[in-house]
């Protein structure tokens, strides 16, 4: 089985932030893989998911809805409940704001680098030995606003298009991961 995270925090509030960029890439990922677009909700895991098999694999697309500094609580429930192998079987999604916006970078047995989100996984589980895709949001307002302000913050106008064609190559990229 293969367990898909995207990091995003739970609310109207966030939805379409920077910091909510792993979920619309499981949005469009679900698109692409022709799965049921209907996510069910797990108070246990505190999560909405989905979970199909894609081909011969079962493959579990995870929203975590507790906030982003706790996604560990989330996702240590669900890897010890399907005894997963972390390094094989766990790809999160998360915002990078220091890579370029349009940039993807994936990548497997790395630190943190100051994400909450990634650092409470890490804590978690006891590792870092899972494959994350990093998706870059770094744009021309980070320097003029605080960083929690603008990791919190909605794309602009100008970015859209970029992000767009950003979530398009993350799926591409996540589909040749199932393969």
């Amino acid at each position: 089985m293969k367990l898909i995270v995207g990091l995003g925090n739970p609310g109207k509030k966030y939805e379409n932030t920077r910091h909510n960029v792993g979920w619309l890439v499981l949005d469009k990922l679900v698109k692409a893989l022709n799965l049921d677009e209907k996510w069910s909700e797990s108070s246990k895991a505190s999560a909405l998911y989905i979970s199909e098999l894609v081909g011969k694999e079962k493959i579990e697309l995870v929203k975590p809805q507790t906030f982003m500094n706790e996604s560990g609580v989330t996702v240590q429930y669900i890897v010890n409940k399907h005894k997963l192998n972390l390094a094989t079987d766990l790809i999160v999604i998360h915002d990078d704001k220091d890579l370029p916006l349009g940039t993807i970078r994936v990548q497997a047995d790395r630190g943190p680098a100051g994400h909450n989100g990634v650092i409470s996984i890490i804590e978690k589980l006891g590792t870092k030995n899972f494959t994350r895709v990093r998706i870059g949001v770094a744009g021309e307002m980070l320097g003029k606003m605080d960083t929690a302000d603008f990791v919190l913050a909605k794309f602009t106008k100008e970015e859209k298009p970029i992000v767009e064609k950003m979530i398009a190559a993350a799926v591409e990229k996540i589909v040749t991961l199932l393969n």
